[in-house]
């Protein structure tokens, strides 16, 4: 089993990283909302190179952080969305949201 957790690195960027599904979002919600506030810079990137695997949860918790963002007065983007978060993001036509901070 796989852990699951959104930590802010030593440069400031959100590291999200496991497994995203029904039963870690709502955990990595909280975290990564908390980190978002908590944060100085005025632009964040979340990395996603660390997710192994993600269903739609992933792209909610990426909306969601980036919705949290806004609301704080600051810019987000999103690095490294892995594969399977892409294609959910295509079918959805999220494609070109979650690419524009």
């Amino acid at each position: 089993m796989s852990v699951s957790a959104i930590r802010m690195n030593e440069s400031g960027e959100l590291m999200l990283s496991g497994m995203l599904d029904y039963l870690t979002g709502p955990g990595l919600r909280k975290q990564g909302q908390a980190l978002i506030k908590a944060s100085k810079a005025p632009a964040l990137v979340v990395d996603c190179s660390a997710v192994l695997k993600s269903s739609s949860v992933g792209l909610s918790l990426l909306l969601c952080f980036m919705r949290d963002a806004h609301e704080a007065g600051k810019s987000l983007s999103i690095r490294a969305m892995p594969e399977d978060m892409r294609e959910i993001a295509q079918v959805s036509e999220m494609t070109e949201l979650l690419a524009h901070p």
